[in-house]
């Protein structure tokens, strides 16, 4: 029955994506941003290992075999792990951004565990990040205890000239649209890598009733997570199916902005492909069986990014 079941949706799935993939190209052209004159501006697509069963190296390879620039990875601590992304990561000629964060629950041994992450990963000398990305500080520390991130962030990015972005994501000192406006107001260095999907699933909307704090977000944005969330949810089922199709205009309209201001500027535009894995991404009931293929939807939104982008 469970096999049935999986061969069912693994058909249905394949001749729907058959069945969607001319209108998916003419999304991909349909009201793209003006090119710019500007021919300093560049595009990067990063995959993600959250997810993957295997060696870094095969990590690695895979990633350049679709296509990919480069990787976002979190910054291993140990040695060990040190020693075998480096080497992965020059075989296969792969850019990376880091991600840094804590879980700690006391404020001060959040702060002094993260500024000894972020400072490791802006510091070493083997290979230079295009950005570092952060999940900073927790929701329910308060405004100045998370300040704190940002403060020590800023000096850093000063001293090292590496992007040091922050989040928004549920659960970090972004978490919420509302509450992020605070921070940008205050900080006027404060860089964003926009997980706009978060706010979705907080907010319980498309965010139409919160425009000007998003296009402040915008304006601030500097690396984007490319998945799409919905209002009950950070992450659709499926990109490709039409039942999404709002939800996807949607955040291509808000990616869009962000890629105009980027082109103008000449600037370097990033991209992570961050659909997640079981339980992210929704499951059939008693088997934890995904409903779509995770690795298959990150790179079909690299290869729509890219169409869009480039």
């Amino acid at each position: 029955m469970a096999q049935n079941r999986r061969n069912f949706i693994r058909t249905s799935a394949t001749a729907s994506a058959a069945m969607l993939m001319s209108s998916l190209e003419a999304f991909s052209n349909a009201d793209k941003p003006l090119e710019s004159k500007n021919n300093k501006y560049e595009l990067k697509i990063m995959a993600t290992n959250w997810g993957f069963d295997g060696s870094m190296e095969q990590f690695c390879a895979k990633a350049k075999n679709e296509g990919y620039d480069g990787v976002e990875l979190w910054w291993p601590n140990d040695k060990k792990a040190q020693d075998e992304m480096f080497p992965a990561l020059k075989n296969h000629m792969l850019e990376v951004g880091f991600l840094c964060g804590g879980s700690q629950v006391n404020p001060k041994e959040h702060l002094d565990f993260y500024q000894k992450m972020v400072d490791a990963a802006a510091r070493q000398h083997i290979q230079r990040p295009l950005y570092i990305n952060n999940h900073s500080g927790r929701d329910h520390f308060t405004f100045e205890q998370n300040l704190k991130f940002i403060e020590h962030t800023t000096a850093l990015t000063k001293e090292t000239g590496i992007p040091i972005l922050h989040e928004t994501h549920r659960g970090r000192m972004l978490f919420a649209a509302h509450i992020a406006r605070q921070f940008i107001e205050r900080c006027p260095d404060l860089r964003l890598t926009l997980d706009i999907s978060h706010w979705c699933n907080v907010h319980e909307s498309l965010l139409s009733d919160q425009k000007e704090t998003v296009a402040l977000a915008l304006e601030r944005t500097d690396h984007i997570h490319a998945r799409i969330g919905h209002p009950e949810g950070p992450q659709v089922n499926d990109p490709r199916a039409p039942e999404w199709e709002a939800a996807v205009k949607q955040h291509f309209e808000w990616w869009d902005k962000v890629v105009e201001r980027k082109r103008e500027k000449g600037e370097r535009m990033t991209f992570l492909t961050e659909f997640g894995p079981a339980d992210y991404m929704p499951t059939l009931p008693y088997t934890r069986q995904p409903l779509g293929d995770q690795w298959a939807i990150n790179v079909y939104m690299m290869n729509l990014l890219r169409k869009r982008y480039s």
